[in-house]
């Protein structure tokens, strides 16, 4: 008879397990020239695992990219 690890162990795992698909999603990040960091990321995921669609959360990213880069230019421009 093998014992279940105790709850806070289990816990420790999931949250090692997370960290580590983290990681390997940053690596695939960096290769792909995301800019995204670990947060973003980290957010990213959970907004699919709760059933938003990739495609879709892709598009708005760089939607919202080319606002802020729009907009930064603009305030570049502005200071000069």
């Amino acid at each position: 008879n093998q014992k279940c690890p105790p709850k806070s162990q289990e816990a420790d795992d999931k949250r090692q397990a997370a960290r580590e698909v983290i990681d390997i999603l940053q690596e695939i990040s960096d290769l792909l020239n995301t800019n995204l960091d670990r947060t973003e990321l980290s957010l990213c995921v959970s907004l699919i695992e709760n059933g938003v669609n990739p495609d879709a959360l892709a598009t708005v990213i760089k939607d919202l990219r080319k606002e802020t880069g729009a907009k930064r230019v603009g305030n570049a421009h502005a200071v000069e």
